[in-house]
């Protein structure tokens, strides 16, 4: 069973980093296991002291709900699925896990071959510039976001790509 190292976890938040000061933003960074349990944290110098929180609560999402279905490969397609049936269902969520459940751009699932085996958020910037980021850094180290032989039934990929598209996301194609 593939796991997340701590010293890939430390080359992402690294990189992250290192483009979160090019851009001048800084950011916390987060990984988290498949089930959704903290990895690795940091907070740049001059984030916001609520990052970290957001950042972890980014990464636990995208684990939590990657792991239940496909429909969901970053938090994009999640904050679009629920704006679309039902709002009031994404803020019960984030109630019952103790405010667990966030829904922004800059967070994805981490994939090893077909296994699911984490998710990252950053948090710091608006919702591009954590996407920005974590894209750039993800691409780097060589993570991968989806599983390496996709499964994704064709029905569920034309509802992903049709959630990209109403979000104005014409790059979201799976």
């Amino acid at each position: 069973m593939p796991k997340l190292k701590i010293a890939e976890c430390r080359e992402f938040i690294q990189t992250v980093s290192a483009k979160a000061l090019d851009m001048k933003v800084p950011v916390a960074i987060a990984v988290v296991n498949a089930e959704g349990h903290l990895l690795a944290l940091e907070r740049m110098d001059d984030a916001g002291f609520i990052t970290p929180d957001i950042a972890t609560s980014k990464a636990f999402t995208v684990a939590a709900f990657r792991s239940m279905s496909p429909r969901f490969p970053d938090g994009l397609a999640i904050q679009q699925w629920f704006k679309e049936r039902n709002p009031q269902m994404l803020i019960n969520a984030s109630i019952f896990t103790g405010g667990k459940v966030v829904v922004s751009g800059g967070c994805a699932p981490i994939f090893k071959g077909d296994e699911m085996v984490g998710a990252y958020g950053v948090s710091g910037g608006t919702s591009d510039q954590d996407e920005i980021m974590a894209i750039y850094a993800r691409e780097k180290v060589g993570w991968a976001h989806r599983a390496q032989n996709d499964a994704t039934p064709p029905e569920v990929r034309q509802h992903i790509e049709a959630l990209y598209r109403k979000a104005g996301l014409d790059t979201g194609k799976l």
